[in-house]
């Protein structure tokens, strides 16, 4: 436990920077919505750097042409335009392209419609800043495309992190441990797929509060004695993290509801978001797990304190987490 809990501090010192570059890093956004006919609607969101919009633009298929696009506007997290394109013998076998995006350390969320309500979604990186619009997206092509998603978002949650980060601090025994993130999974599952299917709709806004509220919870018992620790945390973890589970699954839903699911594969893509989910959550857990490793070896006498080591652990999260919790209490 000691060990688990002194590593925190290193993972806060690299998790802060990526809080910190949250704004500047967010995704761009471009959704072509087809309205019949050879007309797509574009609509193109650029992340805010310094007051400005990213220098990233949208290259369309050839065959596409359109007006110049208005002037973005300033939404408080980024920029956004949208305009009218016209593409003779539609988007399929064309090329999608984000000029600039190779300069920058961002990527960008192409949602896009070969027909009325028949969505597709890619991501574009740096490195692979394009991509030819298929014939007739397969089911190979969307579980590709929702598992990177749902990878991508996980890992990109620092939020939803931090509170398996703190589950790996406060439960001890390895059964236990594998129990709780597993009543985890399957609670966030269950609701991501109830929300997702229009069976259960509640507001972002608490939601959040709740999420961050989790996290302070997680934070709170982590700084006490082992002996003063709530005993419903301590007797039945799984409980707990079930309970949270089914919180945080509401928040993955509002994600996956922002991208959008294509019509006729909702089962598949729900699934491959969720496999994705749990994929970016293995991988966080193994990081953690093998930093653990590596800091019991090199620095077997530093870790000693596990009450001090353990409030610095719960302060650097908990102080994080009542920050996301204010901040979105300010935003009902």
């Amino acid at each position: 436990m000691t060990p688990r809990a002194a590593l925190l501090v290193l993972l806060m010192l690299l998790l802060h920077p990526i809080s910190a570059l949250a704004h500047a890093l967010d995704p761009g956004y471009l959704e072509l919505s087809a309205m019949g006919g050879d007309r797509w609607r574009v609509t193109w969101r650029m992340p805010d750097l310094g007051g400005r919009p990213m220098a990233i633009t949208p290259e369309l298929p050839t065959n596409c042409t359109a007006d110049a696009p208005p002037e973005p506007h300033f939404d408080g997290r980024g920029w956004s335009t949208a305009y009218v394109a016209t593409c003779p013998g539609g988007l399929a076998g064309g090329q999608i392209r984000i000029k600039g995006l190779e300069n920058t350390r961002t990527d960008t969320l192409v949602r896009y419609e070969t027909a009325p309500g028949k969505a597709v979604t890619q991501r574009l990186t740096s490195g692979a800043p394009d991509f030819t619009v298929p014939e007739d997206p397969g089911r190979l092509e969307v579980f590709t495309s929702y598992v990177s998603l749902g990878v991508t978002h996980i890992l990109e949650g620092v939020d939803h992190l931090l509170f398996v980060l703190a589950l790996l601090l406060l439960v001890r025994d390895p059964r236990r441990l594998l129990w709780a993130v597993t009543a985890f999974t399957l609670a966030h599952s269950i609701t991501l797929a109830a929300a997702t299917m229009g069976w259960l709709d509640l507001p972002s806004a608490p939601v959040e509060v709740v999420i961050a509220l989790s996290i302070v919870f997680l934070a709170w018992e982590l700084a006490k004695p082992a002996e003063r620790r709530d005993q419903l945390a301590v007797r039945f973890p799984a409980l707990v993290s079930f309970g949270f589970g089914l919180v945080h699954g509401l928040g993955f839903a509002g994600a996956l509801r922002e991208i959008g699911l294509p019509r006729g594969d909702i089962p598949m893509a729900l699934l491959s978001f969720n496999i994705g989910v749990e994929t970016g959550q293995l991988i966080f857990i193994g990081v953690v797990l093998t930093l653990g490793w590596i800091a019991r070896r090199l620095l077997p006498h530093v870790l000693t304190a596990s009450l001090w080591t353990n409030r610095v652990a719960s302060y650097a999260i908990g102080s994080m987490a009542a920050f996301w919790m204010l901040e979105r209490l300010y935003a009902f």
